[in-house]
């Protein structure tokens, strides 16, 4: 999912309901998950995709602070 954020990558989950999972697997450590959610129409929603470049954001801002204090963890929220 471009939109997200680069990297960010798509899983389809087709049963009786379509659900989507967004996530972020680029760096060495963890696969970091975005979003998880129940597709309702053709189209995604514009809050799911908000909602995951809202995660995508504060995760670089978070591994960002990290680095600058020499891994100690910011602030969590």
């Amino acid at each position: 999912m471009p939109g997200v954020g680069p990297g960010v990558r798509e899983i389809r989950i087709h049963t009786a309901l379509e659900h989507r999972v967004l996530y972020v697997a680029k760096f060495a450590e963890t696969v970091y998950v975005l979003h998880a959610f129940e597709k309702r129409s053709r189209r995604t929603a514009k809050r799911d995709v908000e909602l995951a470049r809202q995660r995508y954001r504060e995760l670089i801002r978070q591994r960002q602070v990290r680095r600058l204090t020499g891994g100690q963890r910011g602030e969590e929220t």
